[in-house]
């Protein structure tokens, strides 16, 4: 029976994807996991792996087409025609790779550097840890053995078991069996969904505290359906330019989060003098071992404090179940300038590290969204954005917040202005700050003590390099 690969459900809303090359043709043998397409999603290029080894039948899509999450992108043949395919080809050759039998699972194809793990139907925890490729612990040996024996399974031990990568992992990690799980995905593909419900016990222990109950009226927003354009022609000439993927999905969040979520916007201003001396008298230093050292880095490490403090900041607001999801991890997204268009890049925990080591790795990362590089796992799992516009100029801007956190940090150039200090004018120089934020999470009170730490803490620069 033919076997059809779907586009997967990447995760944040994701809702389809820009083919940008195909990377096998229609008769060739593949193994488990080879590349098989690269596609643009919401903000990078990223290569998606085959699910299963065999033969390509049939390729669906094209380069510079758009499908959507569960449009058909390749079918293989059956398995038996696959077979039959790898033992023809000779030693060496991706037919014979893709004929491995499951029981000496096959390495996939190195990918290039920007690939990444395409994300499953239910994307992971933001906290889960990264795939560990070493066998199960025995307590998961153990744990996947009594899963399986409970688990109605219909597949056979032929055949490698269709599921992405990122649903693998996460198998490895409650340690389920995936021959033991039944697929409820597109050609039986193992979905997240099928292994957590694998892993779950059949009913909740003893002593297991009930789950809260639902507010029964949930929170509603009011969409607006804009009028239709008139036609522009009849004053002059005009020329139609198709948005870009990217741009598209850009227009597309940001009139969500302007017509969802109701703006305030805190404005202030943080005087860096001794911030920006202490940058200028380590920035050689630090070069010397390798890093960058910049206002942005200091930023980071500024906003995560203040966040543990106001931690109704990092959230997200769950709507209809009338609650806040109070986040107890601190990644950040920094807005990266690019020729495609505005990019946001994650930093993870950054309240676990050093003023230093946060300049690194902004560095590197900046460099692989600006390089095209950026995986999905670098775009995802934000709880508080930063956009510094000081390097492009002007005196302030009233960012957008990026759905679906609920605040974000707009920083503009900083200028010498004349200020009073113990009696006497002198020049500081001055950086605009601008907290935007959900008003249904937050008053204006709550944003101003806010912004106050923050301005502290930038004020007190060596604070800031004593914290982790």
């Amino acid at each position: 029976m033919a076997r059809q690969f779907a586009l997967p459900d990447l995760g944040e809303g994701l809702t389809e994807a820009e083919i940008v090359a195909v990377l096998v043709r229609e008769g060739d043998v593949i193994a488990e996991d080879a590349p098989l397409l690269e596609v643009e999603t919401d903000k990078a290029q990223v290569e998606i792996p085959s699910p299963v080894g065999g033969r390509v039948e049939k390729i669906h899509v094209t380069p510079g087409q758009t499908v959507k999450v569960g449009a058909v992108l390749v079918t293989f043949a059956d398995a038996a025609d696959a077979k039959r395919d790898g033992a023809s080809a000779p030693a060496g050759s991706p037919a014979s790779a893709g004929a491995a039998p499951p029981s000496a699972p096959v390495a996939p194809a190195a990918p290039p550097a920007r690939a990444a793990r395409p994300a499953s139907a239910t994307p992971p925890p933001p906290d889960a840890k990264p795939p560990n490729d070493a066998s199960p612990a025995p307590a998961a040996r153990a744990a996947s053995v009594s899963t399986a024996a409970r688990a109605d399974s219909t597949r056979s031990d032929a055949g490698p078991v269709p599921a992405t990568p990122a649903t693998r992992r996460l198998a490895r990690e409650l340690g389920v069996d995936l021959r033991s799980v039944r697929g409820t995905g597109p050609a039986g593909r193992v979905t997240d969904q099928d292994v957590r419900g694998a892993a779950a016990p059949s009913s909740p222990p003893a002593g297991a505290a009930a789950p809260a109950a639902r507010p029964a009226k949930p929170l509603a927003a009011v969409g607006v359906e804009p009028p239709p354009l008139p036609r522009f022609e009849q004053w002059g000439t005009v020329e139609r330019a198709p948005l870009s993927h990217l741009r598209r999905t850009i227009a597309e969040r940001m009139a969500l989060s302007a017509a969802v979520i109701p703006h305030v916007t805190h404005f202030d201003r943080a005087d860096i003098t001794d911030l920006d001396a202490l940058i200028r008298r380590n920035l050689e230093p630090a070069r010397a071992r390798g890093v960058t050292l910049t206002l942005t880095s200091f930023l980071l490490k500024a906003a995560a404090i203040a966040l543990a403090a106001h931690d109704r900041f990092n959230a997200s607001l769950d709507a209809a179940a009338g609650e806040l999801i109070l986040k107890r991890y601190c990644h950040l997204g920094v807005a990266v300038a690019t020729e495609r268009g505005l990019i946001v890049p994650v930093i993870r925990d950054v309240d676990k590290k050093g003023v230093l080591a946060l300049a690194h790795e902004l560095g590197a990362l900046a460099q692989r969204v600006r390089d095209g590089k950026a995986t999905l796992d670098d775009l995802r799992g934000g709880t508080f954005t930063i956009t510094n516009i000081g390097a492009l100029g002007g005196t302030g801007a009233i960012p957008i917040i990026n759905y679906p956190e609920v605040a974000i940090l707009g920083v503009a150039r900083g200028r010498e202005e004349a200020a009073v200090r113990d009696g006497q004018i002198v020049p500081r120089l001055m950086l605009p700050l601008t907290l935007t934020f959900d008003h249904r999470v937050a008053d204006g009170a709550d944003g101003a003590r806010f912004a106050a730490d923050l301005v502290r803490l930038l004020e007190h620069p060596d604070q800031l390099l004593l914290e982790l």
